[in-house]
Formats: C-alpha cells, sequence, structure tokens
C-alpha cells in the first residue's frame, strides 16, 4: 500500500521536549531543515567568492550570476533608492530557493510547504516594508491609500479597497509559496506511490509522469522564489517610491 502523500509535511520533534511560559520550543524537523538550508548557502557562497578569479571558476560563476539576477531584478523594480536594501532581498531569495531545492532531495523537509513558515516571512516584510514606508514619508504614506485622479464620491469606497488589498498582501504572498510547494511534492509523492504499487509491469507510465514532474517542480522552486522576491521588490518600491 502506498505511502499517505500528507505523511511528508509532518513536523516532528528532534530530541528533548523544550517548553518556556507554555509555548513549545522544541527542536524540529522542520528547524533541522532551515539550518541546513542556511549552511548550504553559506558553504556555497563561501567557496564562490573566496578566490575572486578574473576568469571565474563553476562555483564563482553560478555565484555572480545569482548576484547579478538579484542585482537587476531590484534596480529594474524598485529603482536605484532600493540599492541598500539588496542584502536584504539577496538573503531572502537564496534562502527561499534553497528552502525549495533542498526539500526536493529524498527524504528531506521542504519547510516552503508549511504556511506557518511562510507566513512568517510574509509578515517580516510587510512589518519591515510598512516601517519603512513611514520612516520615508511620514504621514504622507497613508496617501498610498488615496489613489489620484478618483471621484471624490467613489473616494471611500477605493480607499477602503485599497486598504483591505494592502493588508491582504503578507496573506497572498505566503499562500502563493506554501501552496505551490505543497501541492507540487503531493503529486510527486501520489505519482511515486503509483509505481510502487503498479510494479514493474505497470508502473512505466506513472514513472515517466515522476520524471517529468520532478524537472517541472525543480522550475517551480525556482520561480516560486523569484516570485516572492519580486513581489517583495514592489512592495518595496511602493514604500520608496510613492506614486499614488
Amino acid at each position: 500500500m502506498a505511502t499517505n502523500p500528507m505523511h511528508q509535511f509532518n513536523v516532528y520533534r528532534i530530541g528533548p521536549e523544550i517548553k518556556i511560559a507554555g509555548v513549545d520550543l522544541s527542536f524540529t524537523n522542520a528547524s533541522l531543515f532551515m539550518i541546513i538550508s542556511v549552511i548550504t548557502i553559506s558553504i556555497f557562497l563561501f567557496f564562490g567568492t573566496r578566490e575572486k578569479k578574473l576568469v571565474p571558476g563553476k562555483l564563482q560563476l553560478i555565484a555572480e550570476m545569482f548576484y547579478n539576477f538579484v542585482a537587476e531584478m531590484i534596480s529594474n523594480t524598485a529603482g536605484s533608492k532600493a540599492k541598500p536594501y539588496f542584502p536584504f532581498i539577496f538573503s531572502l531569495f537564496m534562502f527561499v530557493l534553497f528552502c525549495n531545492m533542498v526539500g526536493m532531495l529524498p527524504y528531506s523537509f521542504t519547510v516552503t510547504s508549511h504556511i506557518i513558515v511562510t507566513l512568517l516571512l510574509a509578515i517580516f516584510i510587510f512589518i519591515a516594508v510598512t516601517i519603512i514606508g513611514f520612516i520615508k514619508h511620514g504621514f504622507g504614506y497613508l496617501k498610498l491609500f488615496v489613489p489620484s485622479g478618483v471621484p471624490i464620491l467613489l473616494l471611500p469606497l477605493i480607499t477602503v479597497i485599497e486598504v483591505i488589498s494592502y493588508l491582504s498582501r503578507p496573506v497572498s504572498l505566503s499562500v502563493r509559496l506554501f501552496a505551490n510547494m505543497m501541492a507540487g511534492h503531493t503529486m510527486l509523492k501520489v505519482f511515486g506511490g503509483f509505481v510502487i504499487s503498479l510494479g514493474l509491469l505497470g508502473g512505466w507510465l506513472p514513472l515517466g509522469f515522476s520524471v517529468a514532474l520532478t524537472g517541472l517542480e525543480i522550475l517551480v522552486a525556482f520561480l516560486q522564489a523569484y516570485v516572492f522576491a519580486i513581489l517583495t521588490c514592489i512592495y518595496l518600491n511602493d514604500a520608496l517610491n510613492l506614486h499614488h
């Protein structure tokens, strides 16, 4: 019998139970794979930027490609004013990307397939961008909710819609990443179960689908990291370059 495809998303405790003021702070498999992702990023960037050759090697070339990719994304989306925030956007992009990619390995755990992780990231971004907006523009940042050129009669309705749209940003940002990663990994598990259940004679078709879906899921893992980062840039652009 095939394994339940949802079992791969179970969070379980590793080591002793740790509770402080009634809050469970135990070390879990999610914590472990977040640490693995961060360590992997650190090792990759360390060896990729260590020698800094004029003619780059493979690791240096890939590291520079990531750097230039994020730098160009920030420049095209949020402009020159967003350059001081490059370390944050780059770290965010790399963290989401490597969490997605590590989750593709057999017997690993996909951190970004849990809404609590993606929601906390999105809330942090939302709060940070809002603070930046008020620091840069003061209470003038509230003009973001009052589009120019709107008739007076429609202004209250449009303002309410703009406020709801703004407050829903962390929800849409987090659900998009979580839903895509969970759906893709669930499908992989389902087709993998078919391969095992049908055996050598009947498992070739689902095996072919599994291989194709794995390639697609790797592409989705990169695209979701890109979408998460570029939406952060768009929100940052609204805070830095008030255009309403």
